[in-house]
């Protein structure tokens, strides 16, 4: 084919049908060009059929659903061996609901207990809770990672990806130096609970023999870092027992602390030290958030329970001041109590009650909206009143992205706690609002304080615990993994248009 363009001729060569300059016909001028189109096969794209067997289904195993599946079988597992009757002081078979409801607590970390954990479980049923706290205070993708490692396997980008958003301390993009990050993880958690346990063992010695004093203090190790709340003393509340002992309670408020503010700010501030000017930002806001809400939250305990004879007013000066603080920290994230909750003061279970809807950091073992949200909604918040467009402290600005995903997260814990709640009152309505409030709080930020409930309520009251528990513990974890993926460059705007509010 030949086109006439001005003074000259350009000519369109097919491969099949080539160009014959022999011909007088087709022998090419001055200032003709001969253009040549490849044929359709050697562009078209090439194609590759997959066996179906081979794919793996986005929709089944994305991220927040591996999340999901993931948590359900380890609480099944453990669910299957508490019915055992190994696990049975007894030698029973345990009923499927309170397998169910121990192995959910103890797995998301909860502390929430339908039988006393010191004599209903042997000792065979107590180290299967002792191996589900662990797991789940480490995290399930954090304790997966390290187990490929340590066998030598190649930890993927996806499986990377998973531990990233579930130890949520890295930057989106930012997965190269996971398997570091999660060793390190792992050897400071482990180093943590070790020094936890030689503390505890080296008080316990002193009132019972080796063979009882060993198993208690891992036991107490172990829930004590991981924010757990399960204790096995018998005749005994919790640590009640311990409200005078300084060495119990001290290790155990130090302990609580670490693994309720994450062992990567921990990290932050023995790389630093005393120079706090270089501390993240995540770890200056973790920080700051957790020492207020541990003033105002001792301070408020000891002045609503500093005459209540059932409580605190039998103490000391110094050991009001440090039960206080104790129950502040422990109250917030981990379940441990000197006192019981059925005694307290109703204004005192409502303080309590809105620490445990905070919970601890991101990355850590605690649950809760996390510390960090709170902050960033609080630094919106008052950005917004002073008439700023962007939200900054401590000298940096914190992106629109954190700040709307803070909010999202914040207005679903409320909507989760406010759905929850209406459904245990209408199952249990026999209770009193206050209360049934306490423990679906304490449920979802897999705190395990209760008012001394949770053991009377129904099986219908104990599901709704346990999908309030699992939801506490996994969704947080889904939703900022889910949140991650879906973020999207917006190639358009829409015309903005005021709107009233206030």
């Amino acid at each position: 084919m030949c086109l006439k363009l001005g003074g000259a001729t350009i000519f369109e060569e097919d491969k099949d049908n080539p160009i014959d300059n022999s011909s007088e016909r087709w022998s090419p001028k001055p200032g003709d060009r001969t253009i040549r189109h490849p044929r359709l096969d050697d562009i078209r794209p090439i194609q590759i059929s997959v066996p179906s067997k081979n794919r793996m289904k986005s929709k089944a195993f994305g991220s927040p659903a591996v999340l999901f599946y993931v948590f359900t079988v380890l609480i099944l597992i453990g669910t299957g061996l508490l019915c055992l009757p190994q696990s049975n002081a007894a030698g029973t078979i345990t009923p499927f609901m309170d397998a169910l409801f121990t192995a959910t607590s103890a797995i998301t970390v909860t502390g929430l207990t339908v039988e006393t954990t010191a004599t209903y479980w042997s000792g065979f049923g107590k180290i299967i809770i002792l191996l589900l706290m662990f797991i789940g205070g480490l995290g399930i993708m954090t304790t997966g990672a390290f187990l490929l490692v340590l066998i030598g396997r190649r930890v993927s980008i996806f499986q990377r990806q998973l531990v990233k958003e579930s130890i949520s301390i890295m930057p989106v993009n930012e997965v190269g130096g996971i398997v570091k990050l999660v060793v390190r993880i792992v050897l400071i958690s482990v180093s943590v609970q070790v020094i936890g346990f030689v503390i505890y063992l080296a008080r316990l010695l002193t009132e019972m023999d080796a063979q009882n004093a060993i198993p208690h203090a891992i036991f107490l190790s172990v829930s004590a870092f991981n924010n757990a709340g399960f204790t096995a003393f018998v005749n005994s509340e919790s640590i009640s027992m311990y409200q005078n002992d300084v060495t119990i309670i001290i290790a155990s408020t130090i302990l609580i602390f670490v693994g309720a503010v994450s062992v990567w700010v921990v990290a932050d501030v023995l790389a630093f030290r005393n120079k706090i000017k270089l501390y993240s930002l995540n770890t200056k806001l973790v920080l700051t958030g957790t020492i207020i809400l541990t003033i105002i939250g001792a301070i408020a305990f000891f002045g609503f329970e500093y005459n209540n004879a059932d409580t605190i007013s039998d103490l000391s000066l110094p050991n009001k001041i440090m039960i206080s603080i104790f129950e502040s920290v422990s109250g917030r994230t981990a379940g441990f109590t000197t006192v019981s909750y059925d005694s307290t003061e109703q204004h005192t279970n409502f303080l309590i009650t809105g620490l445990m809807f905070i919970g601890g950091a991101s990355g850590s073992v605690a649950g809760g909206i996390k510390i960090n949200t709170f902050a960033v909604i609080v630094v919106a918040v008052i950005s917004t009143l002073q008439g700023r467009n962007r939200t900054a402290i401590f000298g940096r600005e914190i992106s629109s992205i954190i700040v709307k995903r803070a909010m999202v997260i914040g207005a679903i814990g409320t909507a989760i706690v406010f759905i929850f709640s209406f459904i245990l009152t209408a199952v249990e309505s026999q209770y009193d609002f206050i209360d049934l409030l306490f423990e679906i709080v304490s449920a979802f930020g897999t705190v395990g304080l209760s008012t001394g409930l949770t053991s009377e309520m129904s099986r219908w009251g104990h599901l709704i615990l346990i999908v309030a528990m699992f939801i506490g513990r996994v969704g947080p974890l889904a939703l900022g993994l889910a949140m991650t993926q879906r973020t999207q460059r917006e190639n358009y705007r829409y015309t903005q248009e005021r709107v009233t509010i206030g």
